[in-house]
């Protein structure tokens, strides 16, 4: 069988696995403010955020943004970016399908995809068994039943993936049409511009092992900045069409407001603010200022220890400078919550480090155990038990 087809059979089986795990909750779902009870697979795959991109694919923007009854901001759709909902649409202009069953189809397809690439990326510092076996991680990963419901996670991973692949492979001019639209389908234009300012300094630094000139660091130079002015843009358009500066943040911000009230942003506070709230709110320990900064500091020695380690370092310098800057980027803007785990998706070059080591039953258990974190995650975030305050 050729490389492709024992991707997408790998693939089709993860996705098989996901799918049994989603009927069977759905099946016992009961009646929510989405849907009744036992809804069919489709609509039980659109909860959540699902419905608000069901609203841009209809309705688009507000031009005046929401407000509570104190004044603030309030959710809405400024938070969800365009490219997902609009490709939807797309599909169900196409064939006439209703929102759910197109966002489900969209969403399965763009993780095939994502799944390929995802391969010849491995493939780029893996040998061809640990590449398939990473496949096999990505597929089964226990926040991987994301990727085949109505979310934008799918598609950003397939365009994520793209992108690596074509900046490891030196194509920087296709690499831009790429970081364009993937800038547009989830907020990670930051983050990347972070990824290659790192990329050329590493490369700068190597100049004179690799007989490199400055002129060929021009290139992924210029792409660094096309990515940050692209990951700006959004809010920049928010902006534009509400009269606020601050549209986008506050309508972040209006997520989290209900652990910590309304605010505003502060690079790298979040995390701390997070940890304290979940060490006095959630495990109950007595009010301390140092709750946030002992947990921030024990997950920055975990990165810095994983990232170190001799089988993250068979990934090579790339992919782990990508795994660094995405994991700052989240430490510097987002609010810790049960949605951070969806958050943690574009980390999935990781699984290529997981996927190292050969024991045959290091391997199945730590299948299993992907196997049993989907059922987990499912169970905590997805599914929907009354007044839910863990949404995915």
């Amino acid at each position: 069988m050729r490389w492709w087809g024992r991707v997408l059979v790998i693939a089709a089986a993860g996705r098989l696995i996901s799918t049994a795990i989603l009927v069977w909750f759905a099946q016992r779902q009961p009646a929510n403010a989405w849907t009744g009870p036992s809804p069919a697979y489709a609509d039980f795959a659109s909860l959540w955020d699902g419905r608000w991109y069901h609203i841009v694919a209809l309705s688009g923007y507000p031009a005046e943004l929401p407000v509570d009854a104190d004044g603030h901001v309030a959710e809405n759709a400024w938070a969800f970016m365009p490219v997902y909902p609009a490709v939807v649409r797309l599909v169900m202009g196409l064939t006439g399908l209703g929102w759910a069953p197109a966002a489900v189809v969209v969403s399965v397809l763009a993780t095939l995809g994502a799944t390929l690439v995802f391969y010849r990326l491995m493939r780029l510092v893996l040998d061809e068994s640990t590449a398939l076996f990473s496949v096999v991680l990505f597929s089964v990963a226990p926040l991987s039943p994301i990727l085949q419901v109505a979310y934008a996670e799918s598609l950003h991973v397939l365009l994520l993936a793209a992108a690596l692949y074509l900046v490891l492979t030196r194509r920087y001019l296709p690499a831009a049409g790429v970081i364009a639209v993937m800038c547009f389908t989830r907020p990670s234009g930051l983050a990347f511009s972070l990824f290659l300012v790192l990329h050329v300094l590493v490369r700068w630094f190597r100049c004179r092992a690799t007989g490199e000139s400055l002129r060929d660091l021009v290139p992924p130079a210029a792409l660094a900045v096309l990515s940050g002015a692209l990951g700006l843009a959004w809010p920049a358009i928010a902006w534009a069409v509400t009269g606020s500066i601050t549209a986008y943040t506050d309508t972040e911000l209006a997520w989290r407001s209900a652990y910590i009230g309304h605010g505003h942003l502060v690079p790298f506070a979040p995390w701390f603010q997070g940890l304290d709230w979940w060490a006095t709110n959630g495990l109950g320990l007595p009010e301390s200022p140092w709750w946030g900064i002992l947990g921030v500091a024990v997950l920055a020695l975990l990165a810095v220890l994983g990232l170190l380690s001799p089988p993250a370092r068979r990934l090579g310098v790339d992919l782990r400078l990508w795994l660094a800057s995405y994991l700052i980027y989240l430490f510097a803007v987002f609010f810790p919550q049960s949605s951070t785990f969806r958050l943690l998706v574009p980390l999935f070059p990781a699984a290529g480090a997981f996927a190292v080591p050969r024991s045959r039953v290091y391997r199945v258990c730590l299948v299993i155990a992907c196997i049993a974190g989907q059922i987990g995650w499912v169970l905590i975030a997805w599914r929907v038990d009354g007044y839910d305050w863990t949404p995915p």
